[in-house]
């Protein structure tokens, strides 16, 4: 799925919320978020990028739907 469709889904499950509280914790991501990545260097995303791949290859993440269960029970 690119970039693109990603996005527009995001929106269309954003819509569907109905939870403030929820509203509020996203609009707090993504403030921090943009504010966030402005602080760092290229070397330093480069740095966080290779550790993220590494946490993937080493199975230390989680799986979209466990998140998507997760993000459910905030509201």
């Amino acid at each position: 799925m690119d970039i693109q469709t990603r996005k527009l889904k995001f929106i269309q499950e954003f819509l569907k919320i109905q939870s403030e509280e929820l509203i509020f914790r996203l609009e707090k991501i993504l403030i921090n978020n943009e504010n966030h990545f402005d602080s760092f260097s290229i070397e330093e995303l480069n740095t966080r990028i290779d550790q993220s791949l590494e946490d993937s290859k080493n199975d230390k993440v989680i799986e979209s739907g466990d998140l998507l269960s997760e993000i459910k029970q905030w509201q």
